[in-house]
């Protein structure tokens, strides 16, 4: 195949969504991008997903319906909370309905490329199916280390027949797809071990929207009140915006935030999350005057949010996982605002490290935390100015959608 030929490309994605229904946003953002290319794109999505906002209610399987110019369409799962079996159930229905069907899909749609995105890598077995009934080439696209993330994060055993059947649907991808695309930018070597061909592997990473930066929305009038507060009061803010859950290690900024001795310096958390309550409650317990906590912005605000922050800081748990990189969409945003990083994450191959746009700490280090924050406050504003500059370049080069699907185009 040709790239300037006018392809069908095919997504399999259990929890794609759009920016009105919510994450997960990857695949329509590159959807739009192939079809400014000229491109045809059909994202197949089961119709729940923890992950949005807003879910769909088809009537049938398959049912189809056009969001920006991007065809979805919609396969009937079911409903699920949490991460139990439930939501395992929905995983096989999904996968069991495209397998089923698979050669009615090809020939129907006869799509050229066709995508296995889930979260999850069980819909390789149905997107091999596809691709072979269509004469398609056949991507597969890493978001999370499954089952690793089962086992390193969520505790379960590699004998568990759940996780044993997630390793299995992991190395067949490796191996029978015609090519692996992987956010984490470091998993080479242990997809080779698992059964791919080096010259397989292309990292493609997250991004960010040009046109939402452009546009963009200004944050709620309660955030630009506290903010401007801050800053009229000459303080250098530190800030946070995200989910407030374990895996962001926020005890760890609340740590730093007490022991930090430099009182210009402010701790604004934006967002919201299980952990928010008790970090809350233990600022108000431990009498920690320096941290200010907001509700959380919709996306579109998040430039306006960023211009108030002086440095922007990332931190998790650490985690063996991390071994693959970080990929956070939080990491990307501040380097577009053109913002310096603090990043407290164990993470091998981080663009605030490559780039040169931020500061790289051990997680859960508080005297490194604070030291990185104070160096951060005592920098000349050009130094912080240029450091951000740098991160910026470096997303409008590399990290734009339109940069990302270009990449994914040379694949097909």
């Amino acid at each position: 195949m040709r790239s300037k030929e006018k392809l069908h490309i095919l997504i399999l994605n259990h929890y794609a969504g759009s920016p009105k229904m919510g994450m997960e946003f990857r695949p329509y953002y590159l959807a739009r991008e192939w079809i400014k290319m000229g491109h045809q794109v059909t994202i197949m999505a089961g119709d729940y997903s923890h992950l949005r906002i807003e879910n769909r209610k088809p009537e049938k399987d398959f049912q189809k319906e056009i969001i920006d110019g991007v065809r979805y369409c919609w396969v009937r799962t079911g409903v699920y909370k949490g991460n139990g079996v439930k939501r395992a159930f929905t995983m096989f229905r999904f996968v069991e309905k495209l397998w089923k069907n698979a050669q009615q899909i090809a020939d129907i749609m006869k799509p050229d490329v066709v995508i296995t995105s889930s979260t999850y890598p069980l819909d390789t077995y149905a997107g091999q199916r596809i691709a072979k009934g269509a004469g398609a080439k056949l991507i597969h696209e890493v978001h999370d280390m499954w089952p690793a993330t089962l086992v390193e994060l969520g505790g379960m055993k590699r004998t568990n027949l759940f996780v044993m059947l997630i390793q299995a649907a992991e190395d067949s991808a490796y191996q029978n797809s015609d090519y692996v695309v992987s956010l984490p930018p470091c998993a080479k070597e242990y997809m080779i071990r698992h059964g791919m061909k080096e010259d397989k592997f292309v990292n493609i990473q997250n991004g960010v929207v040009l046109e939402e930066w452009e546009e963009g929305q200004p944050i709620p009038e309660e955030h630009r009140r506290l903010l401007i507060s801050l800053k009229e009061k000459g303080k250098f803010i530190v800030g946070y915006f995200g989910g407030h859950a374990l895996s962001n290690a926020l005890d760890g900024l609340l740590d730093a935030a007490k022991e930090m001795k430099t009182p210009e310096i402010a701790f604004v958390l934006v967002g919201d999350g299980v952990e928010k309550p008790g970090l809350m409650e233990r600022v108000g317990k431990e009498g920690i005057e320096n941290v200010y906590f907001l509700d959380p912005v919709c996306k579109p605000c998040v430039g306006d949010l960023l211009k108030y922050f002086d440095c922007s800081y990332i931190g998790s748990k650490d985690s063996p996982l991390y071994r693959f990189g970080l990929t956070a969409n939080k990491m990307y945003d501040s380097m577009m605002a053109g913002k310096p990083l603090i990043c407290a994450v164990n993470a091998a191959g981080c663009a605030v490290e490559t780039y040169e746009c931020g500061i790289m700490v051990k997680s859960g280090k508080t005297e490194d935390i604070c030291r990185a924050i104070e160096r951060m406050c005592h920098m000349s504003v050009e130094e912080r100015d240029e450091m951000g500059k740098r991160g910026e370049e470096a997303v409008k080069q590399y990290f734009t959608y339109e940069a990302l699907a270009q990449q994914f185009e040379k694949l097909f």
